[in-house]
């Protein structure tokens, strides 16, 4: 721990507050892919995210920091293994670590914090790319040595003052390479290992929840203040200036986006503007403190465009990236790394290098195109030998018949239980069952006695009803009218309520149907997908009426988009006329 008389109170109350909001990110991450799968994947994707709290803290303080940010082993490849389980705090992260003029001014542990979150999201990135095929205990094996054996030697490379890439020249303000660069390099080695989801690319699956997903992207661009914001350790111009270039290349990732977007395909969506921010915070990452206002705008609107061209990308190597990790986190942070050569300003940070728009030649994007291809070898194939090594023994993918209901699988229940009969409530107990069928615990309905009606939980004799006909009372005719109509055509329940009575309808039951269509209805999904939809969804009305009021209510019902040959009419005879 640092001595307190070097603390600056100041410059620890900001990185604690961004240490927060970077491990916000984390749930964010879980939230923003959560919406995206499908409705039977939800719990799935958000516990794939999750654990990585629990697991990459751990490995963290166990060994990853000491690799990442000990003093150097000698090669600049790793840290030495001093800090083993953080047993000796004594001595302060080294002046110039990172991109810290003079001395460090916080505690070390609240270095060790802030660098932990990092480690934390970057693993997470890969599941929004290998979603609905992941093994859960696989997946944990796999971070728990990936966090170890690839994302802390390349901090040190990076991060640490003797790490290789750091003495060659290269630079990396919040991670363009050591999180994006890396994890979108691991993403190529995950998928060549768990493969495909069935039926990819000819079958698409829509979100289950875009609310979700823009929620999720609220936080992480909330959170990425922190993510860019604290990294210089210090609270003042450099922390204020990666702070709003942050905020602007999000702005101008997302415009461009929706222009890009609405040139495409005729459409301007809000998961395409999301997407765009996301794609702008990613590649303002690399170079928020190294480049002044104007500069990250520009940065943000070619991210914006790149970016959205590089949703292609999973097609042309025919690696089924299900929520398009590879254009938004690779693309974006490898191209955030070697703008910092283009754009770098050391006026804006004197730690920084002059880039090529700045006077400073080509020398500094050299470096930056040396650092990002060493990044995504080391990555790529150490991660494969990983994902490989966890699938030969564990298995990484999930099996086939489980992946369209992992939440099932792996969950034992679902995320959402929003229909009238999921909604009940039924007989349980305080632990489940493990063994032996299932059996239902309701007891057997009583018989009603005689003379008496049937009562809740009660089941009735033949020929008892709660309200028996009178010998002699004639039996109504009476007709059950089905039709399907489109709910998009019904303004209100009471217009369609209303016009039913009017023509002599004297019961009304409507309840959601999917129907089958002769001609497949095209359905936009989120950053230019679609489906041909072959079951559409409709409302099915079923009405009770008196047998000379039917054509009425077919008329009725034909107004809202009710097909004749689709609509049956039968004979019925009310429960309340058995005799």
């Amino acid at each position: 721990m640092l001595a307190q008389e070097a603390v600056n109170s100041g410059d620890t109350a900001w990185v604690l507050v961004c240490t927060g909001l970077v491990l916000f990110m984390t749930p964010g991450l879980a939230v923003f892919y959560g919406g995206m799968v499908r409705t039977r994947n939800v719990l799935a994707m958000l516990q794939q995210n999750m654990i990585a709290l629990g697991v990459v803290s751990l490995t963290w303080v166990l060994v990853g920091y000491t690799i990442a940010f000990g003093d150097d082993a000698g090669s600049g490849l790793l840290g030495n293994f001093e800090l083993f389980g953080l047993t000796d705090l004594g001595v302060p992260p080294a002046p110039h670590l990172h991109v810290v003029a003079g001395q460090v001014t916080i505690p070390t542990l609240a270095f060790v914090a802030y660098q932990m979150m990092f480690a934390v999201i970057t693993p997470a990135l890969v599941t929004g790319a290998t979603a609905g095929r992941l093994k859960f205990i696989g997946w944990v094996v796999f971070i728990a040595i990936w966090s170890i054996v690839v994302y802390a030697p390349i901090a040190h490379w990076l991060w640490h003052p003797d790490g290789l890439l750091a003495r060659f020249g290269t630079q990396d303000w919040a991670g363009g390479m050591v999180v994006h660069a890396s994890a979108g390099a691991a993403v190529l080695a995950t998928l060549m290992v768990v493969g495909r989801r069935r039926g990819w690319p000819h079958t698409a699956a829509p979100p289950n929840s875009i609310p979700l997903t823009i929620l999720g992207a609220g936080i992480l661009w909330f959170g990425w203040f922190g993510f860019n914001g604290g990294d210089g350790l210090q609270a003042n111009g450099v922390a204020a200036q990666a702070l709003i270039n942050t905020h602007l290349a999000a702005a101008a990732g997302m415009l461009v986006w929706l222009v890009a977007e609405r040139a495409k395909d005729g459409h301007s969506t809000v998961v395409g503007g999301v997407s765009g921010a996301v794609a702008g915070l990613a590649t303002i990452t690399p170079a928020a403190g190294y480049v002044n206002t104007l500069s990250a705008i520009a940065i943000g609107a070619i991210a914006g465009l790149v970016c959205h061209t590089a949703l292609r990308l999973k097609y042309l190597l025919r690696l089924d990236d299900a929520l398009d990790v590879l254009a938004v986190h690779f693309v974006g942070g490898m191209l955030g790394s070697l703008l910092v050569g283009f754009f770098g300003n050391s006026g804006t940070n004197p730690l920084g290098k002059d880039g090529i728009f700045f006077g400073g030649g080509g020398s500094l994007l050299w470096h930056q195109i040396v650092g990002v291809i060493c990044v995504v070898i080391f990555s790529f194939v150490l991660s494969w030998l990983i994902a490989a090594g966890v699938q030969a023994v564990i298995g990484l993918r999930a099996p086939t018949d489980t992946q369209d209901n992992l939440d099932h699988a792996q969950q034992g229940t679902d995320a959402y239980h929003l229909g009238g009969v999921a909604g009940l409530n039924g007989t349980g107990a305080p632990e489940r069952r493990r063994t032996g069928r299932n059996r239902s615990t309701a007891r057997p309905g009583r018989t009603a006695q005689p003379g008496q009606a049937a009562q809740p939980g009660q089941t009735a004799q033949p020929g008892q009803t709660a309200q028996p006909v009178q010998p002699g009372q004639p039996v109504r005719q009476v007709r059950l009218v089905t039709a399907t109509v489109d709910p998009a055509r019904l303004p209100t329940t009471r217009e369609l309520r209303e016009a039913l009575l009017d023509a002599g309808a004297t019961s009304i039951v409507v309840s959601d149907a999917t129907v089958s269509t002769a001609q497949p209805a095209a359905r936009a999904l989120p950053r230019g997908y679609w489906l041909d939809q072959d079951l559409l969804d409709r409302a099915r009305v079923e009405v009770v009426v008196e047998r000379d009021a039917v054509p009425a209510v077919l008329n009725v019902l034909g107004g809202y988009g009710a097909d004749r040959s689709d609509s049956f009419v039968q004979d019925v005879q009310p429960a309340t006329d058995v005799r």
